[in-house]
């Protein structure tokens, strides 16, 4: 177990934490002696430092060549269960439409399906660049909402790019799809022309022909 994969998986044991503190009804107060974190802050924290793991285990895995199946794997596992259930959790605070939730979490199981039967092709599709700027703008409209409740400026940031993140994950799904596709019509084999067809007939021709 290297590095990279250890940053995953904490990753993913982080969820269950952020949800737990959001959803906390009698809300949490932590005291530090010179500032006091209250649910939003805690759960703010708890979701940037998941998040910093998803930049960090990819560097480190390619720079020291960590790069691993289970890596592959499970990196976009953790990054889905970290948004979805972040965004689940805001739909219940009543701070995100959940008809843009769903429509973000099914990107996710649109794209993890398509990725699987790309593997069963034998086509490996690699996380674009749109895929890249989808995670950005969702993290970025989570962090903003979370902060919601101090000010309307948070607020109604947060409202602009949670729309800005719906129009890119909308985008990213149909380049996923034209890549797929691009990919499979490649792969078919040509079918023979016209002129090909008289050429190979002609030969069988003169071989029938010959004594």
């Amino acid at each position: 177990m290297n590095l990279p994969n250890i940053l995953t998986l904490s990753r993913i044991f982080l969820v269950p934490l952020l949800v737990a503190v959001l959803l906390r009804k009698n809300g949490i107060e932590v005291d530090t002696g010179w500032v006091v974190f209250r649910r939003d802050g805690i759960a703010l924290i708890l979701f940037l430092a998941a998040a910093l793991t998803d930049l960090l285990d990819g560097y480190i895995a390619r720079r020291r060549r960590q790069v691993t199946r289970f890596g592959k794997l499970f990196d976009p596992i953790a990054d889905k269960l970290l948004v979805s259930a972040a965004l689940i959790s805001l739909v219940e605070l009543d701070r995100v439409p959940a008809w843009i939730v769903v429509l973000i979490v099914s990107r996710e199981f649109a794209v993890s399906g398509l990725r699987y039967v790309a593997l069963i092709e034998g086509i490996t599709i690699s996380a674009s660049e749109m895929g890249k700027a989808k995670m950005v703008t969702q993290v970025l409209a989570i962090a903003l909402l979370l902060l919601a409740p101090r000010s309307p400026v948070f607020e109604q940031v947060g409202q602009l790019v949670l729309w800005l993140a719906v129009l890119v994950t909308v985008a990213s799904v149909v380049a996923y799809f034209r890549a797929f596709w691009r990919h499979i019509a490649s792969k078919r084999p040509a079918s023979p022309k016209n002129d090909d067809v008289g050429v190979i007939r002609k030969d069988l021709a003169d071989t029938g022909n010959r004594p």
